[in-house]
């Protein structure tokens, strides 16, 4: 059977364990939204991203 690639939820380490290795946090398949041209929620991820870039002051 395949192994999944895991990323721990509290350090953001990436790993091959169910459990980190450096903190044993819970880990998640981390795996992209479905792509889909009907996009309902583009609008809200670009609204997001444009606030983290003024908050850095970058936009």
């Amino acid at each position: 059977m395949a192994e999944h690639i895991h990323k721990c939820l509290s350090c953001n380490i990436y790993t091959m364990k169910k459990a980190c290795p450096s903190c044993n946090g819970n880990t998640i398949i981390p795996r992209p939204p479905k792509f889909s041209l009907d996009d309902k929620y583009a609008g809200l991820r670009r609204k997001v991203k444009v606030e983290e870039l003024q908050q850095k002051g970058l936009y």
